[in-house]
């Protein structure tokens, strides 16, 4: 025991000590003194504490501060803040005790920090106001995100110690929460190693195959790129810039999502390769300097003319810039090619950490200024309390961008997909609010024309159109949403006022009183929801004199009614439980949860899991629970967004059954294809076929199988034994839709 204290104490001074030897050119003896002061109080708070992996627990917030300081690149103060950050949560220290021995600041970071630390975790569901308070932290502070980044970062690369459901969800809200984040925020090296360390968790079998493929890239083919790098670099060398040329192969992620976006295999990825060049630069000839060597990397190399991005003239809210080129390569290879100056890359690196080094002086400050105005305005509207309000604000503040044009020549960024409405609201509420009509590049087009970079968008405006309830059917964004949703209400409440004392008056002359029991009867009658509902029709004139005089006339009207809703509703009932998709095997085929319960569940349609699958349990409001395989198209969403509805699933030993999949099989058309096919099903593998169909296009042929399997070993080696066919080139499953 004796010995493993010295262990652990070594251990943990040698990670301080790296921690000060990391800052030690940026801090001053002050600096030090709060360091080490914070140090002593976390080492103090987590004393006797130790990690899922074994290590004392102050390891943790030392690694975090060490990723603060050296990867985000923050200051004195957030390091301390990060040493500290689970102080207050995890022992008997105040934040009075933080502020009295520190400074306020370093305590209102920690409380940001105490307050979010359980907003998004294994362990609970994302609540909405609680996922607001989190995001309004960002335009509060900024740098209590930053720290939650480099606290989520670390425990990414410390998953190893945490049992496999538990790493699965905290993958998935990775993904679904701190990767979008940190890429908004500038951290795309920070962005890239969430995705990856994520989908390690989330589908472990596809990350070793593509990593696998990755590293072979890395051995075989750097000799290629240290060609291609050696022509440009003697281009560059003949203008006079001072340079520096990375290179590297493509996230594992990335891959992943160009594979699943394009429908292709890793062989048929072409762009793996990247490359680029960082360009010493005085400020005022950055953008001169960057095309320079645009033009030398394309005068050697022919580019794509659809793959030039330039985030130099126009700047990504981020403060993102950079040239960026797809180029032919030689053996016939794509190579994308990034420009950028030193201060670009800086600001690319280490994002919002690096704004404010350059902010006197950076063109893109401007935006970033502008981007977090608009998280606290998306954020503080007291009407944005929709249940859709994550999708909205992850549609407005993550989404890719256009850039279009007022007709002075403003340029506004917009997220892709908005439209010309959207571009209203963006210039003014009232702007929005009273669009008649809307001209896209000098022509009449209607409101909910999508946008596109480069549009010029012109308004025109009446002040006697008011909102309409149908632009909720087309625009985007959360901006003009809310105005919308906030004029209608108004004008509801306006109309419903005036329909109750309409249908006072109206009561009273039908010699009937307007108690709160008469008002229910008459919403039960009507078939609404709420007295509200009942007021704002009878302003609108929808139930007027003759429609009460009825309802005043047949009270037995009434009593048929309640009689006719209760067998309405038991029909329902009946019909929606005979809908329900049975199990289809009657044997145990998973158990759920720590306890290992034998529970009903049905299979997830789109994605049916089958035996040996890697699978989790969603408990849905309206179809009981549901089992999906950990690589379903919805498992991110639902393990990131529902965790507290996430169920553990394992599977057990099953007798003799089978599940239905659907095969999807690609090649080349020849003659006697289909029956090579089915021979290599059913006679060789002996396995049933229940349906079977085959499309003919130019040459090529697409077709799909429904075959009936016991397991995932007998789905691996039919897929195999298809793909060993002379012309097939693709086969893969499915997911059952009927």
């Amino acid at each position: 025991m004796k010995d493993q204290e010295l262990i652990d104490i070594e251990l943990v001074d040698n990670a301080f000590n790296d921690l000060l030897s990391s800052i030690e050119f940026k801090t001053d003896r002050s600096d030090k003194d709060l360091i080490q002061r914070a140090f002593q109080l976390a080492n103090d708070a987590h004393k006797g504490v130790k990690r899922k992996t074994g290590e004392p627990y102050i390891t943790h917030p030392i690694e975090v501060a060490q990723i603060v300081a050296t990867e985000i690149g923050l200051g004195p103060t957030s390091i301390a803040t990060a040493l500290m950050h689970d102080v207050v949560e995890d022992s008997d220290y105040t934040l009075e005790d933080i502020e009295s021995m520190f400074n306020p600041n370093i305590a209102k970071l920690i409380d940001g920090l105490t307050k979010i630390s359980g907003v998004v975790s294994m362990e609970s569901n994302m609540q909405l106001e609680n996922y607001r308070k989190m995001l309004l932290t960002i335009s509060d502070d900024v740098r209590v995100i930053l720290i939650k980044l480099a606290d989520r970062m670390h425990n990414m690369r410390t998953m190893h110690g945490m049992p496999p459901h538990k790493q699965l969800t905290k993958a998935s809200e990775t993904l679904f929460i701190y990767a979008p984040l940190a890429h908004r925020l500038g951290l795309y090296r920070i962005k890239t190693e969430l995705e990856d360390t994520s989908l390690k968790y989330t589908d472990p079998e596809v990350y070793t195959l593509i990593k696998s493929e990755m590293d072979v890239l890395d051995k075989n083919d750097f000799g290629y790129l240290n060609k291609f790098v050696s022509v440009i670099s003697s281009g560059l060398d003949t203008t006079g810039l001072t340079f520096d040329i990375k290179k590297r192969t493509k996230s594992i992620y990335s891959i992943r999502r160009k594979m699943l976006n394009q429908k292709v295999q890793f062989n048929e990825i072409y762009d793996k390769y990247a490359v680029r060049i960082i360009i010493d630069s005085d400020l005022g000839s950055e953008k001169s300097n960057c095309w320079k060597a645009y033009s030398v990397v394309t005068e050697n190399f022919n580019p794509n003319p659809v793959r030039l991005r330039d985030w130099i003239s126009s700047p990504k809210s981020n403060g993102y810039e950079s040239l960026h080129t797809t180029v032919m390569g030689p053996e016939g290879r794509w190579v994308e090619v990034q420009i950028r100056t030193k201060r670009m890359d800086d600001i690319a690196e280490n994002g919002f950490a690096a704004h404010w080094k350059y902010k006197e002086d950076s063109s893109g400050s401007d935006t970033l200024d502008m981007w977090l105005q608009r998280i606290k305005e998306f954020l503080d509207d007291p009407d944005n309390d929709s249940e859709d309000f994550i999708e909205n604000f992850k549609m407005n503040l993550f989404a890719s961008e256009i850039f279009v044009f007022t007709p002075k020549g403003q340029m506004i960024a917009l997220p892709k997909a908005a439209t010309a409405l959207d571009f209203a609201f963006d210039i003014h509420s009232e702007v929005g609010a009273h669009c008649l009509g809307t001209k896209v590049n000098g022509k009449l087009v209607p409101m909910s024309t999508a946008l596109k970079s480069g549009d010029q968008v012109e308004i025109l405006t009446s002040l006697k159109q008011e909102p309409k309830e149908d632009w909720l059917r087309f625009v985007k964004t959360g901006k003009a949403k809310q105005r919308i949703k906030r004029s209608l209400k108004q004008e509801k409440q306006l109309i419903s006022g005036q329909g109750f004392s309409v249908l006072e008056r109206k009561l009273k002359v039908l010699k009937l009183k307007s108690t709160s029991s008469n008002v229910q009867k008459l919403v039960n009658y009507f078939g609404l929801k709420n007295p509200d509902e009942l007021y704002f029709k009878v302003g609108l004139g929808v139930i007027d004199n003759k429609k009460l005089r009825e309802y005043a006339r047949d009270t037995s009207g009434l009593v048929n009614y309640f009689k006719s809703r209760i067998v309405k509703s038991s029909y329902a009932k009946t019909k929606s439980i005979t809908k329900l998709p049975t199990i289809e095997n009657a044997n145990v085929e998973l158990v759920f949860g720590n306890d290992e319960q034998d529970l009903d569940y049905t299979s997830g349609k789109c994605c049916s899991p089958l035996p040996g699958d890697r699978v989790f349990g969603f408990v849905t409001t309206a179809e009981g629970l549901k089992v999906h395989r950990d690589d379903c198209p919805n498992a991110i969403m639902l393990q990131g967004r529902f965790a507290n509805r996430v169920i553990k699933a394992k599977w057990v030993d099953r007798k003799s059954s089978t599940s239905t999949v659907n095969i999807e099989i690609e090649g080349m058309d020849r003659l006697g294809i289909v029956n090579d096919v089915t021979k290599v099903v059913s006679s060789e593998l002996n396995i049933n076929i229940r349906a079977i169909s085959f499309a003919v296009d130019d040459g090529l042929f697409t077709g799909q199988l429904t075959i009936d399997v016991a397991d995932k070993v007998g789905l691996t080696d039919t897929i195999n034994n298809i793909r060993s066919i002379a012309g097939i080139s693709g086969v893969n499953r499915v997911g059952k839709f009927n």
